[in-house]
């Protein structure tokens, strides 16, 4: 019996941080599209015995490890934002890994159609020509202030400076094909979400 084929149209969905792109992930799952989230491929990757754990540690040495072995993202947050050397050499080792790992997981996917949770997609450059369409997750950034507070404990500079290491709301919303609103709970975000899942199994069907 042959493999099932993985889909061949596929939705790059992405948001600044704290727009809820895990939320809509898992709504789109729920209706049965194969989410692949290139930040849990990044954890696995940095966790005790990753993939990427070795070329990490050589790079930027054993002091970047927790005593479990995983990386330490504080630390290595803390250098990334303050060095854009450093982030190039970290974007380095794990953007071809996390791209190898999100093609073998695609490659098997066997959803309606494949979404790619990607927060940096449009920073990237190269993932809006791997996917059919993109999808950006967008609220008001006040909003996104208050919701990464709460959720991460950060104070408001630390979220503002994370906010100015992506792009713009504006840009996000240009580059994309589709845009949810997350701003008024999950009353109003799934109906959003269940019209583009009808909208992307039309599309899915005549590929």
């Amino acid at each position: 019996m042959d493999a099932p084929r993985p889909p061949a149209f596929s939705v790059g969905l992405t948001g600044g941080i704290g727009c809820g792109k895990t939320t809509v992930a898992n709504m789109f799952a729920a209706l049965g599209a194969a989410v692949i989230d290139t930040d849990e491929i990044a954890h696995a990757l940095t966790a005790p015995q990753g993939a990427a754990m070795p070329a990490l540690l050589a790079e930027f040495g054993p002091d970047f490890a927790t005593p479990e072995g995983a990386l330490d993202r504080a630390k290595m947050r803390a250098l990334v934002f303050a060095d854009a050397g450093a982030r190039a050499r970290l974007e380095a080792i794990l953007h071809p890994r996390i791209r190898a790992a999100t093609a073998a997981a695609a490659a098997i996917a066997t959803g309606d159609y494949v979404i790619f949770v990607v927060p940096l997609l449009i920073e990237s450059g190269s993932w809006r020509e791997r996917v059919t369409r993109v999808l950006a997750i967008d609220c008001p950034e006040q909003v996104q202030v208050a919701r990464v507070m709460a959720r991460n404990g950060l104070s408001e500079d630390q979220v503002r400076a994370i906010m100015a290491a992506q792009v713009t709301r504006a840009q996000r919303r240009a580059a994309a094909d589709d845009i949810i609103l997350n701003d008024d709970g999950l009353e109003t975000l799934r109906p959003q979400v269940e019209a583009l899942h009808a909208l992307y199994l039309s599309h899915s069907k005549v590929m």
